[in-house]
């Protein structure tokens, strides 16, 4: 039996010996000890009996009490505390608050307690303690101030919720009193799950160590929360947890988004606190922005550590004391590698995690569970986890959010698929450098200073249709191992004055959540030039611009830009763009390449395709690549290889869609 289990049955072998003697003291008053029919009906005697008053001499078991605990002393100097005397110390419990607690607990450990607490409370449905029952065991007169005080909704018993009292309706001293199955399960040396929290805890984050874990600890006090503001990638519930163990306290994860809207927030608060204290824990919860204000102010006046984190700005209507408020630091290099080697013991040698998720901005838990589905995805291969796979991972953990608002692309396509001069080239692979140490040039030595200013990277890509644009976005993407998302101007743009600015908003902030590309295709439909202000459409056209002219600046993630017409873009975009790239018409010698590139290697051809012919025609790469796919068509309805006339037909076509005079074969 374990010393937990011992102390707790000598205790309530204490709880027994005043039932008995109570029982003992009852049956020597009681008019009618064989009636069948006891606690149904009051006869003469009975009343009788209770006007006389009970009368209560508890036994004196000062002795036994201290047998009992010298035996805990032992055990606590051997390194195991007895659950119960934890459960004291944690919940700071007076002497009588614990003998409340035992009697009130003798019922759900022994069953025997049941029949004889029905019996003493003259009332055969009610086979839990009373307050009259307990104040009778432990011989305090009824109307004791003190005794009553403990069971008071302010005093540890009750505040605390280690014990309940059911039928608020009745009287007090019959109201029957019930110690929660998480606090049995906890005395008796077990653990169990507050049946309120099951979908709410979630589970506790990697500890990270960095210089804002000291500021953490001494800001943590019970009844006062520190509250942690992140951003994406940020290292704030590790460093929660790291302070959390520097306490030697575990963690209680809550995620607030789950916590159910018709939950009383008092009750929810006080639960979790009794969990965390049952298991010696801090609480961690977020995001704060999920939650409602109820729930917030009622957990930042729990009794326990409370560390609570979000995006937003810490508002005063949130809870009734200030807290201390901290900016949570993004994840280091240095931290962001011990958790890669921590996360991926089945990785490949040669993998270097921190290189191949450079570009994504991945907090503790995303790193986690990155590793996680790297893990299992690699497993169900039979391989070690690589690049490719810890990537896929990464972009696993994208939400659904900005796929309302964007179309989501799966990057198909890489650099070999490319056909552009030199210059643009190294310009595109410039933009994959900016993208991948943003981080370490923005943050790390402070390149953008002041001015609300993010580590975002902005491109302007310019050019008639068909250059490139969309293709080079989407080789970028695939090259940083993350999605494309090219917002739908259709789900933004709004006619009523004020809406597209909202609809922007919502890109922007879903687009900071994710790991990706953002496409603005066609920009200029958004990023126009400012006019002189005429009528009110003007002045909040210009409204709309300049808001998103400051929203870009203090945008962190990546963003490009298309336009087929540069000089209809609002010159003060220029300056808070990193590159401008300009996308030409393709020469002839690059014409020949994209003709073989887009037929590709599974297109049957011709053995005499003379591909250099049809590269003489002036067309765009996004015009050759729709007049190869038209060839093909010609190829497959005649089951036979592409020849030159079925690709001369095609461009033919090409040239009348554009509204151009049909070439003559040079």
């Amino acid at each position: 039996m374990s010393s937990h289990l011992r102390h707790l049955l000598g205790r309530l072998a204490l709880v027994e010996d005043r039932v008995r003697a109570l029982v003992d003291l009852r049956r020597a008053a009681d008019p009618a000890p064989n009636d069948a029919f006891r606690g149904l009906y009051l006869t003469p005697a009975a009343i009788d009996g209770i006007l006389a008053g009970r009368p209560t001499a508890p036994p004196d078991l000062t002795d036994r009490l201290a047998a009992v605990e010298a035996e805990a002393d032992i055990a606590e100097v051997d390194g195991t505390t007895p659950r119960l005397r934890q459960l004291v110390r944690s919940f700071e419990l007076t002497e009588l608050d614990t003998e409340i607690l035992l009697a009130v607990l003798a019922p759900d450990l022994d069953a025997r307690f049941e029949q004889l607490y029905g019996y003493l409370n003259d009332d055969v449905s009610q086979r839990r303690a009373t307050p009259r029952l307990v104040f009778d065991l432990l011989g305090v007169p009824a109307a004791d101030p003190v005794a009553r005080g403990r069971l008071d909704h302010a005093a540890p018993l009750i505040a605390g919720g280690l014990v309940e009292v059911e039928g608020a309706t009745r009287p007090f001293l019959t109201r029957a009193l019930r110690v929660p199955d998480p606090v049995t399960a906890y005395l008796v040396g077990g653990q169990a799950t507050e049946p309120l929290l099951l979908d709410v805890v979630v589970p506790p984050p990697l500890v990270v160590y960095g210089e804002l874990e000291e500021r953490i600890v001494r800001g943590l006090q019970p009844g006062r929360p520190v509250y942690l503001r992140e951003t994406a990638g940020s290292a704030a519930c590790g460093l929660a947890a790291a302070a959390f163990a520097k306490l030697d306290l575990g963690v209680l994860s809550l995620d607030l988004a789950r916590v159910p809207r018709d939950l009383d927030p008092a009750v929810f608060a006080r639960t979790a606190a009794r969990q965390a204290r049952l298991r010696s824990a801090g609480i961690l919860a977020g995001s704060v922005e999920a939650a409602g204000v109820d729930v917030l102010r009622a957990l930042a006046v729990v009794p326990v550590p409370v560390v609570l984190t979000g995006g937003a700005t810490w508002d005063p209507g949130w809870a009734p004391v200030v807290p201390s408020v901290l900016d949570a630091p993004r994840l280091t290099a240095s931290q962001s590698a011990t958790l890669w080697r921590a996360l991926l013991p089945t990785a490949s040698p040669e993998l270097d995690a921190s290189a191949e998720t450079a570009a994504f901005r991945l907090g503790v838990d995303q790193i986690a569970r990155t590793a996680e589905a790297a893990t299992v995805s690699a497993s169900l291969d039979g391989v070690l986890v690589t690049g490719d796979v810890l990537r896929a991972g990464a972009r696993s953990q994208n939400g659904a959010g900005l796929e309302r608002l964007a179309r989501r692309i799966q990057p198909a396509v890489s650099w070999h698929d490319l056909v552009l001069p030199d210059e643009q080239l190294a310009r595109l692979r410039e933009l994959t450098i900016r993208a991948r140490h943003r981080e370490q040039v923005i943050r790390g030595w402070g390149m953008r200073p002041g001015g609300g200013r993010g580590a975002g990277v902005s491109a302007l890509f310019t050019g008639e249709s068909g250059t490139g644009k969309t293709l080079s976005a989407e080789v970028i993407a695939g090259d940083l191992g993350v999605e494309l998302y090219v917002v739908d101007l259709a789900t933004v743009v709004d006619k009523y004055i004020g809406e597209t600015e909202k609809n922007l908003e919502r890109v922007f902030t879903e687009a900071t959540r994710v790991n990706g590309v953002l496409l603005f295709d066609e920009a200029d439909a958004l990023f126009g030039k400012r006019s002189d202000v005429q009528d009110a459409r003007d002045r909040y056209a210009n409204v709309e611009v300049a808001y998103l002219l400051q929203r870009m600046e203090s945008f962190d993630g990546l963003a490009i830009l298309t336009t087929n017409l540069r000089a209809n873009l609002d010159d003060a975009f220029s300056r808070r763009l990193d590159l401008i790239v300009h996308f030409p018409q393709p020469s002839e010698p690059e014409r020949l390449l994209l003709w073989d590139r887009c037929l590709g290697s599974s297109v049957p051809r011709a053995g005499d395709l003379d591909l250099s012919t049809a590269a003489r025609f002036e067309l765009s790469g996004g015009d050759i690549r729709s007049a190869a796919v038209t060839a093909a068509y010609y190829a497959a309805a005649g089951s036979r290889p592409v020849r030159l006339d079925d690709l001369l037909t095609a461009i033919e076509h090409e040239y009348t869609k554009l509204g151009r005079l049909p070439p003559r074969c040079p």
